[in-house]
């Protein structure tokens, strides 16, 4: 399996670490979005969030929550924080490993989503209430 993450969690590349532990790793993004973008990684390799346990989903976003709340003590410039997890490919999934993005933010990065050209359209309270159902549905099966 050619996965940078696994090739960065067995040594084989090297990386920047802030916190290990026997579920998952976190270091630095080499293509950081601003200063101080770390990456969660599982240490076991799972490509999407279809693959992922609750449990190591769970512990993913309790390391990032510790890692993203200590961003601003460390002489950074941070004034928020995103955390992104990218699922597929059309999400702007590039490496098929789950990661969890924590990227720093502060006005004027020049980092954002962009939006549609529907994004002003907001929809029905009767469309909202049918894909609300339709998820649900899902749920409960």
């Amino acid at each position: 399996m050619n996965c940078i993450f696994c090739a960065i969690i067995s040594s084989n590349l090297p990386s920047s670490k802030v916190y290990e532990d026997n579920v998952c790793v976190a270091f630095m993004d080499i293509q950081p979005v601003n200063p101080g973008h770390v990456l969660v990684v599982p240490k076991n390799h799972v490509t999407d969030l279809s693959d992922l346990p609750s449990g190591t989903g769970m512990h993913l976003f309790q390391i990032a929550q510790q890692v993203a709340q200590k961003l601003p003590d460390s002489n950074l410039r941070c004034e928020g924080i995103n955390l992104i997890l990218a699922h597929g490919e059309a999400a702007g999934q590039e490496v098929f490993h789950v990661h969890l993005h924590i990227i720093p933010r502060y006005k004027g990065d020049g980092f954002g989503f962009k939006f549609g050209p529907n994004y002003r359209n907001l929809p029905q309270r009767e469309e909202l209430d049918t894909i609300a159902a339709q998820i649900k549905q899902q749920l409960e099966e």
